[in-house]
């Protein structure tokens, strides 16, 4: 194996983890049950305490 050969695998390794991971962020952040935590953290700002 040669070091061209490992660095186009572990790019396309590297690709396959990147993708699962941002579909498993967008995923969890598109779950109904984590709406209502999503508002109230939007309000924080707005919070006089």
């Amino acid at each position: 194996m040669t070091l061209e050969s490992f660095n186009q695998i572990a790019t396309s390794v590297w690709t396959v983890w990147a993708v699962l991971v941002f579909t498993g962020i967008v995923s969890w952040a598109l779950r109904p049950a984590n709406r209502g935590r999503f508002e109230q953290a939007s309000r924080i700002p707005f919070d006089e305490e």
